[in-house]
């Protein structure tokens, strides 16, 4: 396949630029000529355009074209004609982009689902392979509205998660903002002061501008500045690689408290995934391989990976998952339920919204825990910092006052 840029317009009288791989040039202006467009120029090219700066569909985006495009197959409305509506809808240019990929490549031949694995940076595995089984059972519409269903839980896990970290984050911005303010601009004009007044200062205020000196001399901060670079730019690298990823998501599990909730927000998502593939119609050993990927956290994703194996070799999927010490005794068990009953998916779905409930319940904890830590944290550093401002100017006005 070689790669061509073109520059076209449509009979509507919109033009279009892009790249496209095609087997030879003419194929490609017949395929044009078919859809009725006027070219006005092919060429072969070698490098491919960034697209890095327009990617980034959000989930929202994906649930709400996955909605829309359940209704319009539900009406009768062939895929072809879906996704030319679709593709007049969509806001977003890099999405639109793709479904009028998809669009030309489904109407050149190929399966939705192999339209859409072209462009994985916007289609996650779990929805190719749920649009593939759809495609083999017949049963698109019931299967998009399940990914659908499913894209929307998990964002909102996520959200969830995020927001209850969002106040007590943007409460130490602001100490740290303050503490800065109050180090560099306030405290040297209160050195000024008290070297004008003389006297001894109190211990805590010698230790301040002791401090306050030391922080704002250029080679300390330019230091401090490398430092974090430095140590920054290494632990990208360590955890890119397969150890140090490992060893961080180790380390992460076993975090007091927010160990606990990674965890529980690993088996939700594990046990969603897991049954709205299942529910699907896709292979057990196909739903393993993206349930690992999916998980978020490479200490499961090779407990999963070392359950298929089992598996494969026909043991219960229950057995490896105990062995693994990843999962607790709940889930094994009723995983092992399902397994003897024939109810799997069933199960699944009930692990799955247990350990929701259960990390919503957490969530709320911390943000009511994380609170008054945070308050007692600004009281101490920025509340110190102005008591050891003040005790001066209190020693001060007492021994006036002593003196009338």
């Amino acid at each position: 396949m070689k790669l061509f840029a073109y520059v076209v317009k449509d009979k509507d009288g919109n033009v279009t630029k892009g790249t496209v791989e095609a087997e030879t040039k003419e194929s490609l202006i017949q395929h044009f000529h078919k859809q009725q467009q006027l070219i006005f120029s092919i060429s072969e090219t070698k490098v491919k355009p960034k697209k890095k700066a327009h990617r980034g569909v959000k989930t929202d985006d994906l649930v709400v074209f996955s909605r829309q495009f359940t209704t319009l197959i539900e009406s009768g409305i062939p895929v072809v004609e879906c996704l030319g509506i679709l593709e007049s809808q969509v806001e977003t240019a890099y999405f639109k982009s793709v479904i009028t990929d998809s669009l030309r490549e489904v109407k050149e031949g190929a399966s939705l689902s192999a339209a859409f694995k072209k462009h994985k940076d916007v289609f996650p595995d779990i929805y190719l392979s749920m649009v593939e089984a759809a495609e083999a059972s017949g049963n698109l519409p019931d299967i998009l509205n399940r990914v659908s269903v499913y894209l929307e839980k998990s964002s909102a896990l996520r959200k969830k998660v995020l927001s209850a970290l969002y106040y007590p984050v943007v409460i130490i911005l602001m100490a740290i903002a303050i503490t800065g303010f109050l180090v560099f601009k306030v405290i040297p004009t209160f050195k000024e002061i008290f070297a004008s007044l003389g006297g001894v200062l109190p211990l805590p205020t010698q230790i301040l501008i002791a401090f306050s000196d030391f922080i704002r001399k250029p080679v300390i901060l330019l230091s401090i500045l490398g430092i974090l670079i430095i140590v920054s730019f290494i632990f990208k690298r360590y955890i890119r690689t397969d150890k140090g990823k490992r060893n961080f998501h180790k380390m992460l599990l076993k975090l007091p408290v927010f160990g606990e909730l990674i965890r529980k927000m690993a088996i939700a998502k594990f046990s969603r995934t897991f049954a709205t593939l299942a529910k699907s119609g896709v292979s057990i050993m196909n739903c393993l391989d993206i349930v690992a990927k999916t998980s978020g956290n490479k200490i499961i994703e090779e407990a999963v990976l070392a359950s298929k194996k089992s598996i494969q070799e026909g043991q219960p999927i229950s057995v490896p998952l105990e062995r693994t010490g990843v999962f607790p005794p709940m889930v094994v068990k009723m995983v092992a339920i399902g397994e003897r009953s024939g109810r799997l998916e069933e199960m699944l779905s009930k692990i799955a919204q247990f350990y929701e409930e259960q990390t919503d319940a957490m969530v709320a904890g911390l943000a009511s825990l994380i609170e008054p830590m945070v308050i007692a944290f600004l009281g101490v550093v920025v509340g110190g910092i102005v008591v050891s401002l003040f005790l001066p100017i209190i020693k001060i006005t007492q021994y006036i006052g002593g003196m009338h």
